[in-house]
């Protein structure tokens, strides 16, 4: 029998090919002190403090809710909207956003309008002479740009797929829908919740997934704040579950009896581009946003390019 002793903050003991049974009166002293000495708080333990869970320095407590509760706080930021104006400065840029080089372009001056169920109109200005940098146009799948600069008018269907080189002039009208708008899970959509909360962070995340035969889809995650159950965040992905926005929501205020948040941050991580959005007018369930202004037709001596589809009553129509 054969036994070594190696010191480690006191004493740690191997014993190799031996049973106790095997050792002497001397020898099992040594073996029973060495365990005593493990179980010790002096070797090989070490007692930490862990952070409360959430945000570092936050004393609010979190609150707790239920995926139901979250969901119906989505239909009281959703339902309420029927139609809105809205005054704010947008601020592009273009670039790797996930790493990479990316490019700032001086804030705009924006106007939007929207109506339901899915009509949208943003208009860019110049913030100094206020001529009209772009007028987009989205009422239902089909949408139109005018960009004056150019003499183009862009006639297409919203899935038409990006191909211009100038990542701005990838805009789509849909993409600030579905970044305005947090729309709640359709009733043939599957929904799950998660509690996404440590030392960092705490947030409540409800997914909503959708059904295609037997595939399931994940189309959107909705991120609940804890410490006051706002929305802050809502995700949208792709059919391969790649980010097709990302869009980060904060200073939520009321116009009109309804809540609506004032700063925007939207990024299509796919499409090359973030687009923040300051709010600064808004009105909310105005009557006069009525179906005209939604109508967007071609300027004479334009230029018409078509993308993806021709859209119905478009130039390009038979």
């Amino acid at each position: 029998m054969r036994l070594t002793l190696r010191r480690c903050n006191g004493s740690l003991l191997r014993a190799s090919n031996a049973k106790m049974q095997g050792l002497s009166r001397g020898e099992k002293l040594v073996v029973l002190l060495c365990f005593a000495m493990i179980l010790s708080s002096s070797c090989l333990v070490r007692r930490r403090v862990v952070p409360p869970p959430g945000k570092p320095k936050e004393n609010r407590p979190l609150l707790v809710a239920t995926k139901e509760e979250l969901i119906a706080r989505i239909h009281q930021a959703s339902d309420p909207i029927q139609s809105f104006t809205i005054k704010a400065d947008m601020s592009p840029s273009v670039g790797q956003l996930y790493g990479g080089e990316v490019t700032d372009y001086a804030t705009i001056t924006g106007f939007l309008l929207f109506h339901r169920p899915a009509d949208i109109r943003v208009i860019g200005q110049d913030p100094v002479i206020h001529s009209t940098l772009f007028d987009m146009v989205s009422t239902g799948n089909d949408f139109r740009v005018s960009l004056p600069t150019k003499n183009q008018f862009v006639i297409g269907t919203n899935d038409a797929p990006a191909t211009s080189k100038n990542k701005l002039e990838n805009l789509r009208p849909a993409a600030f829908l579905t970044s305005l708008l947090i729309m709640p899970p359709e009733a043939a959509d599957l929904t799950m919740m998660e509690d996404d909360t440590n030392e960092t962070k705490a947030v409540y995340i409800v997914q909503v997934i959708h059904r295609d035969g037997e595939q399931l889809h994940l189309m959107r995650n909705i991120y609940f704040d804890r410490y006051t159950l706002e929305i802050n965040r809502q995700k949208t992905f792709d059919a391969n579950g790649y980010i097709k926005s990302d869009t980060k929501y904060s200073e939520w205020r009321v116009f009109n009896g309804v809540r609506f948040p004032t700063s925007i941050d939207i990024q299509r991580p796919q499409d090359g581009y973030e687009l923040i959005l300051t709010v600064l007018d808004m009105k909310m369930n105005m009557a006069d946003v009525t179906a005209e202004k939604f109508v967007l037709n071609q300027p004479p001596g334009a230029t018409v390019k078509t993308l993806g589809g021709c859209c119905a009553g478009c130039a390009c129509s038979p």
